[in-house]
């Protein structure tokens, strides 16, 4: 169904994307004939979505700060720029993965754009390999938050951007 949010079984190669990784989840969005590259998708979640998500970012980057963790604005160049807070590691139309390496955790992002022209589809995977015990207990307590994010940003993915 058009605009329903679900998730699915990961589609990615773990091994290629982020080697190691312990964590792997996907949701997926079917957007009809909405035609948009994967930087576009992920413009629009990252960049356009609820406003409170900004809010939950705000209190994580105050939050994490004094054990060192990377915030929104650190970090070195990327190779394809950024979108938001997120470092563009590779691109294609139809697919764009971004992340970092932090101390405590490595994270990436994939979109995927498939599909025909009348059902195409956007698939945003998750991954994360945890590096110390920092790492594995942030991953814990951020998971739920992060599911609800996840399906929050894809929510209106078919719409024009606001």
């Amino acid at each position: 169904m058009i605009g329903t949010v679900r998730e699915v079984t990961p589609d990615v190669d773990a091994g290629v994307v982020l080697a190691g990784a312990q964590f792997i989840d996907a949701f997926r969005v079917e957007v009809g004939a909405t035609q948009l590259s994967a930087r576009e998708a992920c413009t629009r979640m990252v960049l356009h979505g609820p406003r409170w998500i900004d809010t939950l970012t705000r209190l994580r980057n105050v939050l994490v700060k004094p054990f060192g963790l990377k915030t929104s604005g650190d970090g070195a160049p990327a190779p394809y720029g950024m979108i938001g807070l997120f470092p563009v590691l590779s691109e294609t139309p139809e697919q764009l993965i971004a992340g970092f390496d932090d101390y405590h955790l490595d994270f990436r992002v994939v979109v995927d754009i498939a599909g025909g022209a009348a059902d195409r589809r956007v698939t945003l995977t998750t991954l994360v390999r945890t590096n110390n015990l920092l790492g594995r207990t942030y991953l814990r307590l951020i998971v739920p938050f992060h599911k609800l994010v996840a399906r929050s940003m894809m929510g209106d993915i078919a719409e024009p951007a606001r």
